[in-house]
């Protein structure tokens, strides 16, 4: 004798709680987003296009051409000494690096200032939060590495303070 057909499995996956995940997405800016209850782990993640981030850092790139510029020549000549004589700050995170605390404005520090610790150096912004960078010690900036709007690795250097 054959055994009757099983009833299909009812699905674990509630469509509704997908959706409300995805809204939490859209609404706070997160690009993914895992769940796990009574053994169902659910993952939301949304892939983020290039072209708009290019359109959101080219701005800032593009006004502050002249300040980067300068940075960037002030420290192409001391780059050997200064990496000798001083110690690298370091990006302790991934996302983009600013300069000044708004478009148009002074910026944290140029090469040359007199800084203490704990003085912010610049910021960078990691997903829409913008994070000061402060100085690890009091010292003098020999050189800046990054110019502004500039994306950032972890690890990679960004200033030397002597």
């Amino acid at each position: 004798m054959a055994s009757p057909p099983k009833a299909p499995a009812a699905d674990p996956i509630d469509a509704r709680l997908v959706r409300r995940l995805a809204d939490i997405l859209t609404e706070t800016g997160l690009s993914e987003i895992e769940v796990e209850h009574a053994g169902l782990k659910i993952r939301v993640a949304k892939t983020l296009t290039a072209a708009p981030m290019q359109v959101v850092q080219a701005a800032p790139v593009a006004a502050a051409t002249p300040v980067a510029t300068a940075t960037a020549a002030a420290s192409a000549d001391a780059t050997p000494a200064a990496r000798a004589n001083g110690d690298e700050v370091k990006s302790p995170m991934v996302g983009s690096v600013f300069l000044q605390p708004e478009p148009g404005a002074e910026p944290f520090v140029k090469v040359g200032d007199t800084v203490t610790a704990g003085q912010t150096l610049m910021i960078i912004e990691a997903m829409k939060t913008m994070n000061p960078i402060p100085a690890p010690k009091a010292g003098k900036v020999l050189e800046i590495l990054v110019e502004d709007g500039q994306p950032v690795e972890f690890g990679e250097p960004l200033a030397v303070i002597g």
